[in-house]
């Protein structure tokens, strides 16, 4: 792709770093963006380049927040004795769709991979050992991605606690087995929460 602008080609290449953007789908963005007002373009900029430099992660969750304690483990109206257990910050954004949970939730940050060099001290496990010691947390649900590695981090976790008088639980198979829990619909979501199972009886099976 020839550019006649080398700061064209820049903001280009940059554009198609975004996962599942391509180049000529990237040019096509920053095209768009020259045809903006210039106020509109400074404005996206800079909320991007504040969200990266202000942004933090919950010193409990690990989710995203503005603050050092986010928004839903800082409501005293949800229930702290459940942590739902995610991979990723995007499985949080779609439980919280369903409003089918009250509970807190646990932001690993990863699932455990060997092949991609994954391994169980790469992700947010540590802290959630610590919060089973601690003796508040009654349930634990497991809500990873019915995956291979969403299994077998599940069951990592679930053998360092087993010693504590902690119950487990994981979301009903209601999401087809290797889909990824965001792309999951709402309904279906909710449904697999509500309905979640003994996490010893998902090993049975």
């Amino acid at each position: 792709m020839e550019f006649s602008s080398k700061l064209l080609e820049r903001a280009v290449n940059e554009m198609s770093q975004l996962p599942g953007i391509g180049k000529r789908t990237a040019l096509r963005l920053v095209l768009f963006m020259l045809r903006q007002p210039k106020d509109q373009t400074i404005a996206l900029s800079e909320a991007l380049k504040t969200m990266r430099n202000e942004v933090k992660f919950c010193k409990s969750c690990h989710n995203i927040s503005d603050i050092e304690l986010c928004e839903i483990c800082s409501n005293p109206n949800r229930k702290e004795e459940i942590i739902c257990v995610v991979e990723d910050i995007k499985d949080v954004m779609a439980i919280e769709n369903t409003s089918s949970f009250k509970g807190l939730y646990h932001v690993l940050g990863g699932k455990i991979s060997p092949i991609d060099g994954i391994g169980p001290h790469d992700l947010n496990i540590d802290s959630l050992i610590n919060k089973i010691k601690e003796g508040k947390v009654k349930e634990l649900i497991f809500a990873l991605s019915p995956t291979m590695e969403g299994d077998t981090t599940n069951f990592y976790i679930y053998r360092q606690i087993q010693d504590y008088k902690v119950f487990t639980s994981t979301i009903a198979r209601g999401i087809s087995v290797g889909d990824e829990l965001e792309y999951a619909d709402e309904i279906t979501l909710g449904r697999s929460i509500v309905n979640r199972i003994p996490f010893e009886n998902s090993i049975k099976n």
